[in-house]
């Protein structure tokens, strides 16, 4: 966190959460819920403003003069939860194809108290100025509730949420640019993109050219994710740092990332997919049986087909990347070292692509438990044949003799300390140094 404000409205938010897990709601849910109100919220305040600058974010007409946070402040009881289930259904339908529609669509109340849901209305949420707080303040209060609702195991949460100071290494690794096209087809909560933008912004800050600004908050940096809920709360994380607008393009993309060849390519793919062997999908029999069938992906731009989702995960951004893109990728162990499909895609992509550096994790900074990973760094390049891309695979080695866990000894963000050989800083110095200034270097022949 960046402010004493920040911390403050973070630990008010939160004091409520406990208070409604005695009713059955998650962690996830609560934020979830917190991203529905907030966004209403801002819309009121948005509305709210002198003429010149006046911003419509809620629909249009008649039907909806005084619905929207009004209508949540001046009901009570079952008429409040009434009103509010009722006025999502409707939201999820209006401005299709926008922020405003990835955030409400599909979206439902899982506040059953009329009495907590108005308190969480009106004493936690309506008395703070959420467009007057600065874009640092509210952004890093959703990102800190976002992390503590990834420590919920029960909930599956972790699985959405890389921590933070690993996906700080890379990008400090990685060094975006204005002019980059950066996706992660797995965004979960959106921290890689959000980590990216932030980079810009930090190291370009007043050189940025209006074009360049637009270019980043209208589809300069997009995301993709599976479940819908999770698409939800990155679309909100990325809102609330100032990075797309409420009526404009959803830059989070709600689908199955590997279900069709990419239709626009990345100069820059960050990405940790989910991890586990095996794509699969719930096929209900003519008799309510339930059966799990896995998935192989057959696409032309693949190399190989198989249920592995790791190795479809790897194939696919392999595909996204344009000429002289760049990505990093974490991986599990098993993509390493499988046989088979998974010794087909890695000669392929050795081959075809400059490999150039394996980093490989520490075990103990993942919320689920054992995980072995590494982080890939590849850039693709343009067809040499007979001559492989990768000629060196530098590989730094920050998993012996390094013991991690989220409590007590936790990875740590990347500060210069006299302690740096034990936090992320020691990541963030594991590409090679001619690697990052190739990268500065085409950054500066595509302005």
């Amino acid at each position: 966190m960046t402010t004493t404000e920040a911390r403050r409205l973070v630990d008010k938010l939160w004091s409520y959460c406990h208070v409604l897990r005695d009713d059955g709601v998650s962690t996830i849910d609560y934020v979830e819920q917190l991203t529905l109100l907030v966004f209403l919220k801002m819309a009121h305040e948005a509305q709210s403003r002198p003429p010149t600058f006046r911003e419509q974010i809620m629909p249009e007409g008649p039907v909806w003069e005084n619905r929207g946070w009004p209508e949540l402040l001046n009901n009570n009881g079952a008429a409040l939860e009434a009103a509010y289930t009722e006025l999502l259904e409707d939201l999820g339908n209006q401005r299709k194809d926008t922020t405003f529609h990835l955030i409400f669509n599909g979206a439902r109340n899982r506040i059953h108290d009329p009495a907590k849901l108005k308190r969480l209305v009106k004493d936690l949420i309506d008395k703070e100025n959420w467009s007057g707080q600065k874009t640092d303040i509210k952004g890093d209060a959703y990102e800190e509730l976002l992390s503590r609702g990834a420590e919920d195991i029960k909930s599956g949460a972790g699985q959405y949420f890389t921590p933070r100071p690993l996906i700080q290494a890379i990008i400090d690794c990685v060094r975006p640019t204005p002019d980059d096209m950066i996706t992660d087809p797995a965004c979960g909560t959106g921290g890689f993109l959000l980590a990216a933008a932030e980079y810009i912004l930090h190291e370009y800050g007043k050189q940025l050219t209006p074009e360049q600004r637009k270019h980043l908050s209208s589809g300069g940096i997009w995301g993709t994710e599976l479940v819908r809920n999770t698409a939800r709360l990155a679309a909100m994380n990325l809102f609330l740092h100032g990075i797309g607008q409420p009526t404009g393009p959803a830059l989070v993309r709600t689908k199955d990332a590997l279900a069709a060849p990419p239709d626009k390519r990345a100069s820059l793919v960050l990405a940790n997919p989910p991890f586990g062997k095996k794509s699969s999908i719930t096929v209900y029999g003519d008799d309510g049986s339930a059966a799990r069938e896995a998935i192989a992906y057959e696409r032309r731009d693949f190399w190989v087909t198989t249920t592995n989702k790791q190795l479809n995960f790897v194939q696919h951004i392999a595909s996204l990347l344009e000429i002289h893109g760049r990505a990093a990728v974490v991986v599990p162990d098993n993509v390493l070292f499988e046989g088979g499909t998974g010794e087909t895609v890695r000669r392929r992509l050795l081959n075809e692509y400059d490999v150039h550096t394996l980093l490989r994790l520490p075990t103990g900074i993942f919320y689920a438990g054992g995980v072995k990973a590494n982080v890939l760094f590849f850039e693709r390049k343009p067809a040499r044949p007979n001559h492989p891309w990768t000629e060196k695979l530098w590989v730094y080695d920050f998993r012996t003799a390094q013991h991690f866990t989220l409590k007590q000894n936790p990875l740590t963000s990347p500060v210069v300390t006299s302690k740096t050989s034990c936090s992320a800083t020691a990541l963030a110095r594991t590409v090679p140094s001619a690697w990052r200034r190739s990268a500065s270097r085409r950054t500066r022949t595509r302005k």
